[in-house]
C-alpha cells in the first residue's frame, strides 16, 4: 500500500504525532495528565470515511453556517458562532463530567441519542485523577 500519496492527502486535515510521546519536564511521559501511551492513537486512519466520521459535526457546522448566510445574511452564521463559543466555556470543575447541554440545545442535538451519549459514560472512564491536581492544572497553578 502506498502511504506516502495517503500522507500527503492527510497533512492537512490530521495532525501525525511524532515518534516520541509527550514528555514532561524530565522527559518521562506525564501519565497523570495525559493518560497512556498507545500506538493506536497514533496510525494513520484504518478506512477513508474514518476522517469523515471524525469531522462530520465540524463538516455539519460548516455547512449550516454556509446555509444561513446565504439566507440570512453574514450576521447570523457570526452570532451563532459567539452563542458556540459562549456555550463551550461553560464548564464544571475539571474532575466533573460536563454534559454540555447549552451547546446541545443550540445545536438541536438535544432530543436525540447518539453513540457519544450511551458509551461515553464518565463513570466508566479509564483516566481519573485527583481533584485538586486538574483544577490546578486547569488554573495553570501547576
Amino acid at each position: 500500500m502506498n502511504t506516502r500519496g495517503l500522507r500527503s492527502q492527510l497533512k492537512d486535515s490530521v495532525p501525525v504525532a511524532g515518534l516520541c510521546p509527550q514528555a514532561g519536564a524530565y522527559g518521562v511521559p506525564d501519565t497523570l495528565r495525559r493518560g497512556f501511551s498507545s500506538v493506536k492513537n497514533e496510525l494513520l486512519p484504518n478506512h477513508p470515511l474514518e476522517l469523515s466520521e471524525k469531522n462530520f459535526q465540524l463538516n455539519q457546522d460548516k455547512m449550516n453556517f454556509t446555509t444561513l448566510r446565504n439566507i440570512q445574511g453574514l450576521h447570523a452564521p457570526l452570532k451563532l458562532q459567539m452563542e458556540y463559543r459562549a456555550a463551550r466555556q461553560i464548564q464544571r470543575l475539571p474532575f466533573l463530567p460536563s454534559s454540555n447541554l447549552a451547546l446541545d440545545t443550540l445545536r438541536g442535538t438535544d432530543e436525540s441519542i447518539g453513540f457519544e451519549d450511551i458509551l461515553n459514560d464518565p463513570a466508566q472512564c479509564e483516566l481519573m485523577g485527583e481533584p485538586h491536581i486538574m483544577t490546578e492544572y486547569r488554573l495553570g497553578v501547576l
